[in-house]
């Protein structure tokens, strides 16, 4: 791409445009959504929407009726969405994006409903009259954790974080600069990917001090010595994983409360009833991998099909994930 953001370029991802084989141009709206207190009126709207709740079960899901609205949860890697419904906790708009009006944290949270309907309204302009949209509606948005943080001491964490930091290039970076830096990255992360994959074969110390040998590898040391003193065998391939995390920020961590919960369901409600009905509505439990907690997930799911039904009205649900394992 040829976004200049350090979201690509740290992770490589960087190239002039001359260098892109049949380009096409991307329009990114990044917005912020915060919580909104339920009205009177939108209490009323629960209860009537509460006795539509759907029962995750797959007997319910085979007898519910076909409408124009479907909605497919699973947890999905590829988001093809026009509109992406889904709140980046800790995360700095895209420089060459457009930034929709952030509805602005107030003294009142009930105030935040008419910045909500205002960014409806410029989503609205965004989706032309007539346009298909698919809505992605990803689960961690409501709730989020960095699973990471329980699989590693503080130490181990934040030795992780020294490996893989991103140098970022300065403000007034030449092209030539934004390469190079790329082009640094790149080599760090693959010098990086190579240590673990040889650890997996072979942590012994000699493999260990070889590889701390390397430019800015040197806290591998305690890091590979803390967790073997942990565990029998770590899990080298989780522990790249995790470093691949650990760039320039970290990953967002906020492990909603019921009324957070509540309150970003009210500020959806108010979007959705305020845009245009999308062709399909896919949801990402984002369980597997841990992000959106584990206990609070299925609540959410339930939450959050019961908004569904209550905007569009009847829903053919598709449960893609229930085939291999009713607790992922």
């Amino acid at each position: 791409v040829t976004g200049t953001d350090h979201y690509f370029l740290s992770d490589g991802l960087y190239v002039p445009a001359d260098q892109l084989e049949n380009p096409k141009p991307l329009n990114l709206h990044v917005v912020l959504i915060n919580p909104t207190e339920a009205s009177n009126s939108e209490e009323e709207n629960d209860k009537v929407a509460s006795a539509k709740r759907l029962k995750l079960n797959t007997e319910d899901t085979a007898n519910a009726a076909a409408t124009s609205s479907s909605v497919a949860p699973g947890d999905q890697d590829n988001k093809f969405s026009s509109v992406k419904n889904k709140e980046v906790q800790h995360s700095s708009a895209l420089n060459r994006a457009k930034v929709l009006p952030e509805c602005s944290a107030s003294s009142s949270p009930r105030n935040n409903e008419c910045p909500v309907r205002e960014v409806a309204k410029d989503i609205c302009q965004i989706l032309q009259n007539g346009d298909a949209f698919v809505l992605d509606i990803d689960l961690d948005f409501f709730s989020v954790k960095n699973p990471f943080k329980e699989m590693y001491t503080k130490t181990e964490y934040e030795l992780l974080q020294e490996l893989y930091n991103f140098k970022k290039p300065h403000s007034n970076a030449t092209e030539e600069d934004l390469l190079d830096c790329v082009e640094n990255r790149v080599h760090q992360l693959e010098d990086l990917e190579a240590a673990f994959a040889d650890f997996c074969d072979n942590d012994d110390e000699e493999t260990l001090q070889k590889w701390a040998s390397y430019p800015g590898l040197k806290p591998l040391v305690q890091l590979v010595h803390s967790l073997k003193s942990r565990m029998e065998s770590p899990d080298y391939e989780m522990v790249h994983q995790a470093g691949l995390t650990c760039d320039y920020v970290e990953l967002p961590h906020h492990i909603s409360t019921e009324e957070e919960i509540e309150g970003l369901l009210q500020s959806i409600r108010v979007l959705l009833k305020s845009m245009p009905k999308p062709t399909l509505v896919t949801i990402a439990r984002s369980s597997l991998d841990d992000y959106c907690p584990s206990e609070q997930v299925d609540v959410i799911q339930e939450k959050v099909l019961s908004l569904l039904g209550f905007v569009y009205g009847t829903l053919d649900v598709h449960l893609d994930y229930s085939s291999n394992s009713s607790s992922l």
